[in-house]
């Protein structure tokens, strides 16, 4: 296993190659891509890559001349607490005064109180004036000594103390922070409430200064996943970047940090955002616009080339996790082999290995729990395949629980014929599931007014595909179905449908009615259409198939393009009859 982060990233060559570069021009980054393709990691590796720069620490200190304005230092690495110690020592050497002051208050008004109340418990008598003389006396001392009330009550007085706001002492790398999910104080720096604001009592502002993690990340990398959560962030994240620093305010109007701002805090670090293409909907124009004008933006991308040489960085990749891990056993060879099979399944293309290898991760944990519960020394190939039935998604555990309670009630047909009525397929999450579709035909209520009405909460790629559909229908079958209204529901979709896989299953289903004519229900069917009657390619037809097996179904049509990407697991081989198409 590489040693280096950047060297343990798989399959994403091109922004392995980018990251290096910018990390040599201190570059930002911009990354795009489904979760689990290594954004975070990417990140880290970067870090590593910067080359250390004489990292700084901050202090801010007391300004007497605007308390809400307080001075921010910048010192080499370590100098800072030397400063805090040095002003430390002189506080208490100038707070000697405090000493005094209990001793006035012991002397001239505890022990004659004492004296007074013993006398009195002990029916002795005395004079008042020797008793209240001393403290009158102790009162003018205190007077002449100046002390304030904060004094009085012995609160110690170290205003006067710089404070540390940025800490690199004893770094030996740049700093790295992720910021993903944080609020404005944390990422833009804060300055707290002060609930005891009089009588002496208050905290200074410059105590009370918080540094945020831009600032933190001075000369680092901050990284900052979901980079459209930040909101109204977003602008004042664009200033830092811009003026490579910004200075520390309340960020809440209700506290009474709102009412202080520091000089401008040193922010010089090197943005790494990222996020999907949803994101990008919702992130700030200029923000991105300044991270392209001074950096990269880079595409992940979720699959890479099933060769020889990328199958063994699946083999390391195994490894790695199990290291990371750090409490299950290695895999054999045969283990492993299941695992790069479930990385061909899931990438959804033949000759392609996923790169989503979050999930994967968790495959591979899930085989080392059963492995070290049947006390394996090392994961096998039952491990992993059982683990596989174990650790299924909240979306295969559901789907699973629908087809059962669909097939119960006869929702789901598998056998016989039925006029108007197709079983189709759709893919729920990461899994298949069996979706019928009834179709009816009615006269229209006016001549020549005849519409297709399709229920089932479509989307609108879906509902698009069903007016697709209609044409088809026109042209292949040269009948004028202007006078019909044609209704189609897709069955107990409550989850909504969306996508145009189901066209074909749709169009079979209209011509049905149309015709009369029965379609056997031990077919499944999947497949887009051209208005032309084209077969176009659809996703997931691995997972569909076995749901349609799942089901109890005999056969199931495909797009012919979608031939070579199924890879069923060895469990589901031989039952079922795959029938790959190219036109309607």
């Amino acid at each position: 296993i590489p040693k280096k982060t950047i060297d343990q990233v798989i399959g994403q060559d091109k922004a392995v190659e980018i990251i290096k570069n910018a990390a040599i021009q201190r570059r930002h980054i911009m990354l795009i891509g489904d979760p689990g393709t290594g954004k975070s990691m990417l990140a880290k590796a970067m870090a590593e890559l910067l080359p250390v720069e004489e990292l700084m620490d901050v202090l801010s200190g007391r300004n007497f001349e605007d308390e809400n304005n307080p001075k921010i230092k910048v010192v080499k690495t370590g100098e800072g607490k030397e400063i805090v110690k040095k002003s430390s020592e002189g506080t208490q050497a100038s707070s000697s005064g405090e000493s005094k002051t209990f001793l006035y208050i012991a002397v001239f008004f505890i022990i004659p109180l004492a004296i007074y109340f013993y006398a009195i418990t002990h029916y002795i008598q005395i004079d008042s004036t020797i008793i209240f003389a001393p403290m009158l006396v102790g009162m003018f001392l205190l007077l002449f000594q100046g002390m304030n009330f904060r004094q009085m009550m012995g609160v110690p007085t170290h205003g006067n103390v710089p404070k540390i706001i940025v800490d690199n002492s004893n770094k030996k790398q740049v700093p790295f922070f992720d910021a993903t999910g944080s609020h404005a104080g944390a990422l833009l720096g804060d300055v707290k409430h002060d609930p005891l604001q009089s009588g002496g009592l208050g905290t200074p502002p410059h105590l009370r200064v918080m540094a945020g993690m831009i600032h933190k990340s001075h000369k680092g990398v901050l990284y900052i996943d979901e980079i459209s959560t930040l909101g109204k962030s977003q602008m004042d994240l664009l200033t830092a970047m811009q003026e490579k620093q910004l200075s520390i305010t309340g960020r809440s109007e209700m506290s009474s940090g709102a009412m202080v701002m520091s000089d401008p805090v040193p922010c010089d670090f090197i943005l790494v955002a990222a996020g999907n293409l949803v994101d990008m909907e919702h992130m700030h124009p200029a923000l991105r616009s300044r991270i392209r004008g001074y950096g990269y933006e880079i595409y992940l991308d979720n699959t890479m080339p099933d060769t020889t040489d990328n199958r063994r960085k699946l083999v390391r990749f195994v490894t790695q996790e199990v290291i990371k891990d750090g409490k299950i056993p290695h895999f054999t060879k045969e283990a492993v082999d299941v695992i790069i099979r479930e990385a061909e399944r899931r990438a959804g293309m033949k000759g392609k290995l996923t790169l989503i290898f979050r999930e994967l991760g968790g495959l591979i944990r899930a085989s080392g729990d059963l492995a070290v519960k049947r006390k394996h020394k090392f994961v096998d190939a039952n491990d992993v395949m059982d683990a596989k039935k174990i650790a299924r998604t909240l979306e295969g555990q559901i789907g699973d629980i629908y087809l059962d309670k669909r097939k119960e009630y006869e929702v789901i047909l598998t056998e016989g014929v039925s006029v108007g009525r197709v079983n189709g397929l759709a893919v729920f999450g990461d899994v298949g599931t069996v979706l019928p579709i009834v179709a009816e035909v009615s006269p229209a209520s006016s001549e020549g007014r005849g519409q297709i009405i399709a229920t089932g909460k479509l989307g609108e790629i879906a509902k698009e595909a069903i007016t697709n559909v209609s044409a088809i229908i026109k042209n292949f079958m040269g009948k004028e179905i202007s006078n019909y209204d044609i209704h189609v529901q897709f069955l107990q979709t409550y989850e909504g449908v969306e996508g145009d896989s189901a066209s074909i299953a749709v169009a079979i289903a209209m011509i049905s009615a149309l015709e009369d004519v029965g379609i056997s229900q031990e077919v499944a069917i999947t497949g887009s259409l051209t208005v032309r009657g084209e077969v176009l390619p659809v996703g997931g037809v691995t997972q569909k198939i076995e749901a349609a097996i799942e089901a109890g179904l005999k056969k199931a049509i495909i797009p012919k393009s979608n031939e070579k990407d199924v890879l069923l697991e060895k469990r589901y081989e031989g039952k079922i009859e795959i029938i790959p198409v190219t036109t309607i």
